[in-house]
């Protein structure tokens, strides 16, 4: 695998490769699901890891200190669609799902949640009707995510369009029932507040004792998840941000922007795992 994809744009981000290549025993290298290890597609229940992903994966993690995947899906939902569950090589592996309410660890195969939220249910169950209201039914998609509810507009005659008229009322919806929206690529997911993925991220290095860093994500809940690191670089703990950029244009510009290494979409993230992997000896 070519060296050159281990090459970073920004100083910070030099010195977060140098650190995780010098030390990797002290490596965590933490990763977003959709849109980073997995395609995104139109059908979010049809989304699966690119079939590189695990065996670069099983290759790298043995020589690091913790590889984790953190995502809005819940976490058994991840572990079946990256078919994360028995891997030789990813016995280690944390699953951080619903932004770090659950987890689910390779060593025990099991899942811990905090537990259901009541505005969630309440939101539950009023959504259908209120979109059905608003003249927003039509093509738009709900995904029952347990701990968030999530309507998609991909499959809109216009879903820039539907995103964005629907915005504003389902901020306002959630509000009503002490949630908050994450908005995303033509999804707005609505959720408990007081978990994201950069409070998953830096909960989960403090745990593992984290001597460096490496966050790839692809759209804006990633965004938390980079500011964690940035955070902690400020702290003195080195850390890469790379982004998973896609030939479609539907990466948030500013993510892009934060990167200290953009890569093109889930293969692309793919190679740079084997990358790393061959520069470890792996």
């Amino acid at each position: 695998m070519s060296s050159h994809l281990l090459t970073s744009t920004t100083s910070d981000g030099k010195e977060g490769l140098a650190a995780i290549l010098a030390r990797p025993e002290r490596a965590v290298v933490a990763l977003d699901f959709d849109g980073t290890l997995a395609p995104i597609v139109p059908d979010p229940e049809s989304a699966r890891a690119h079939p590189g992903a695990v065996p670069a994966l099983a290759r790298l993690a043995p020589r690091l200190g913790a590889v984790a995947v953190i995502t809005g899906r819940p976490a058994g939902v991840a572990v079946r669609y990256g078919g994360f569950a028995g891997v030789t090589g990813l016995e280690r592996l944390v699953v951080l799902g619903h932004y770090g309410a659950e987890r689910w660890d390779a060593a025990s195969g099991e899942v811990r949640s905090a537990g259901d939220h009541s505005g969630v249910d309440a939101l539950r169950a009023e959504l259908p009707g209120f979109l059905d209201r608003f003249g927003a039914w039509r093509g738009t998609w709900i995904e029952d995510k347990g701990r968030a509810v999530a309507v998609h507009t991909r499959r809109t005659d216009d879903p820039e369009a539907a995103f964005e008229a629907l915005r504003g009322p389902l901020d306002e919806l959630a509000a009503r029932h002490g949630l908050i929206v994450e908005p995303g690529r033509l999804v707005l997911e609505m959720r408990p507040p007081g978990m994201d993925k950069g409070v998953a991220l830096a909960t989960y290095l403090r745990e593992v004792g984290a001597g460096s860093v490496l966050y790839g994500g692809d759209d804006l809940g990633d965004l938390a998840a980079f500011d964690a690191v940035e955070r902690l670089r400020g702290e003195g703990l080195p850390g890469v941000r790379v982004c998973s950029g896609t030939a479609s244009g539907e990466v948030p510009a500013e993510l892009v922007a934060r990167s200290d290494i953009v890569v093109d979409g889930p293969a692309g993230v793919v190679d740079l795992l084997n990358a790393l992997a061959d520069a470890l000896g792996a």
